[in-house]
């Protein structure tokens, strides 16, 4: 088989679920898509290494995470300097009823975001998280908990329903 076309079936294989993490990231499905759009041009660009990977998705999705940060720092600085804040995003589409989770998700700050995203949606364990965001299993841990206790200060009394929505991510 040839590199490019492994990397095609590569591509097809992989290209929704990275439109889904960019989206849960992003909250815009047009975003998304060009964060998973960005992520595969730029493994296309070295496939002949990534493709030699014992887990070239894990190599994807670093990818398409750091794309993601650096995106949203660039938007943090310009919107300093520019005195405006990034338009905000679209409503996501409402796929098993829990729009007002996703809310609450979107209003954590980015870092805590990204390892809810990847913790609970993308159903990554702890030392995958740390792998794809550079940091420490340990500061993984201590954020998902602050996060997590966030989520629950806001529910208050429904936090029931923030822990079933949690336990059936780590399910999946």
């Amino acid at each position: 088989m040839t590199q490019e076309v492994e990397f095609q079936e590569f591509f097809a294989g992989q290209y929704e679920a990275l439109c889904r993490l960019g989206y849960w990231l992003t909250g815009d499905r047009a975003e998304g898509e060009e964060l998973a759009q960005e992520a595969l041009v730029r493994v296309y660009w070295r496939w002949a290494i990534v493709r030699r990977l014992d887990r070239p998705l894990d190599y994807t999705r670093k990818v398409l995470v750091n794309r993601f940060r650096s995106l949203l720092r660039r938007s943090l600085i310009e919107a300093r300097h520019a005195g405006r804040a990034r338009a905000a995003a679209a409503e996501p589409v409402d796929h098993d009823g829990s729009l007002v989770l996703w809310a609450a998700v979107r209003r954590l700050p980015p870092r805590q975001r990204a390892v809810v995203v990847l913790r609970y949606q993308e159903d990554l364990s702890e030392v995958e998280v740390a792998r794809l965001l550079g940091m420490s299993v340990g500061t993984v841990k201590s954020t998902t908990s602050r996060a997590l206790a966030r989520l629950r200060a806001e529910f208050g009394q429904e936090s029931g329903d923030l822990a079933r929505h949690t336990e059936q991510g780590e399910r999946r």
